[in-house]
């Protein structure tokens, strides 16, 4: 056996694993604080620095961003998590640089290929979307192909425990250069408006994103080594396109109600609701910084044949996702108004929104990150399943309730359809896991259900 052989199975020997996943948790909880907190501030200082007219047309274009740079990486920005940690443990090195190289120049192609389109959808709705949308959508549509890349190495990253390469590069790095190119465009007497905001965006996620690849090329090379590697693409496009429905099903249900008002509503509207939804991830951080740090260590112990040591995993987990989340979520509701204030006087009336939307935070809160537990399983697709019943829900309720309630009616909609989706994804790791993750459930495991694929 090699040395570089030798260190990747001592790797993953699981030596010190518990102590190493403290450590890692704890520091993922710290970076999320920080990175929430941070992102928080930026976007305050956007809607003071724009007004809610532009931040509104800046938060659209923005999520636009979000959803499709979660579903460009076709999945492989979560299927590393676990194919990396099977071949370091198996030894087998040169799928391992396989997929070390194909995971990103797969994203990258699908990101830059998505970005054209965008461009194109864009060229052809000329006319038929408010002007003030079309110059903005152009420029944060070249964000595509670093934002992507970003994602894809975070979960390289993360199924390493390298949490400086896995979550710095998206919750401090590149809010913090937007935070920069924007004081600076200021002082250099750029307009205050979307398209501003939207070029800082584009430089920062370049930087954040060609950082990232550096540092973590140079670690990779004392991880593997030189040698041969071998491509299995039919085996990681298996894999890779159940989680890519998760996570695309997953983004376009976190997404959508923005999309949907700013469909209905002026962008003063959509501005004040995202900033609801904003101060919200005050409260879900906490979910998934649970999950960051908890996905691989699903994989290791379901494979390992680990039953037991699983469903006390998950319920460590759910703890640490569910009572934090209530203790943040009763201060918002009792700060929830003054916070908001931050953004300008004309977001105050988002407090009630706030409440309606802490419901379905708290509910999958109370299951914690059960989708990470059945896609680590291989249960992806009955997750994605889950997942598109959840969006549907959405949808249908949006259109249903914000021509009649506005805000409310798209608040509402969007904790109903979160309820959904923690009852469908809890029933399904129950009945095919034999787990109970749900907070006050209690102990209870069984064997996994092995029939009715």
């Amino acid at each position: 056996m090699s040395g570089v052989s030798r260190r990747a199975r001592d790797i993953v020997s699981g030596k010190g694993d518990s102590a190493k996943a403290q450590r890692m948790a704890l520091f993922t909880f710290g970076v999320r604080v920080f990175g929430a907190a941070l992102a928080y501030f930026l976007q305050v200082f956007l809607a003071r620095w724009m007004g809610s007219h532009e931040y509104g047309i800046y938060v659209v274009v923005w999520t636009i961003v979000i959803v499709l740079g979660v579903i460009a990486p076709l999945g492989f920005n979560s299927s590393v998590q676990r194919l990396i940690p099977e071949y370091l443990a198996f030894d087998r090195l040169d799928l391992l640089r396989g997929i070390l190289s194909a995971s990103r120049t797969i994203a990258m192609v699908s990101a830059t290929a998505l970005m054209l389109v965008t461009m194109a959808v864009v060229w052809f709705s000329s006319g038929h979307v408010p002007d003030y949308y079309i110059v903005p959508a152009y420029l944060a549509a070249l964000c595509l192909p670093m934002f992507t890349l970003t994602d894809v190495q975070e979960g390289i990253a993360r199924s390493r425990d390298w949490g400086d390469l896995a979550i710095m590069p998206t919750y401090i790095w590149r809010p913090f250069l937007i935070l920069v190119v924007v004081l600076v465009a200021s002082l250099t007497g750029l307009p205050h408006t979307a398209t501003t905001a939207c070029l800082a965006a584009i430089l920062a996620t370049w930087v954040a994103a060609l950082y990232q690849k550096i540092s973590m090329d140079r670690r990779l090379r004392h991880l593997v080594g030189p040698g041969p590697a071998r491509w299995a693409p039919g085996d990681w496009m298996r894999l890779s396109l159940p989680i890519f429905l998760v996570e695309g099903f997953f983004t376009l249900l976190t997404s959508a109600d923005v999309l949907m008002v700013s469909y209905f509503e002026p962008p003063g509207e959509v501005a004040v609701y995202y900033a609801a939804a904003k101060t919200l991830a005050l409260v879900h951080f906490v979910y998934f910084a649970v999950k960051a740090a908890s996905a691989h260590r699903y994989s290791r112990l379901h494979h390992s044949g680990d039953h037991e040591g699983l469903a006390v995993y998950v319920r460590q987990s759910v703890g640490w996702t569910f009572w934090p989340s209530l203790l943040f979520a009763g201060l918002l509701l009792v700060f929830g108004s003054y916070i908001l204030r931050l953004f300008g006087s004309d977001f105050a009336g988002g407090h009630n929104i706030l409440a309606f939307l802490l419901v379905g935070v708290l509910a999958r809160a109370a299951v914690g990150p059960v989708d990470a537990l059945l896609t680590m399983a291989g249960e992806q697709k009955r997750c994605a399943v889950a997942y598109a019943g959840a969006f549907a829900v959405n949808v249908a309720l949006n259109v249903t309730l914000i021509p009649y309630f506005g805000l409310i009616g798209a608040a509402l909609a969007t904790s109903i359809s979160m309820c959904f989706e923690a009852s469908s994804l809890f029933w399904v790791a129950r009945r095919r896991l034999g787990i109970s993750s749900f907070i006050w459930t209690g102990h209870r495991s069984g064997k996994r259900t092995t029939h009715g694929e």
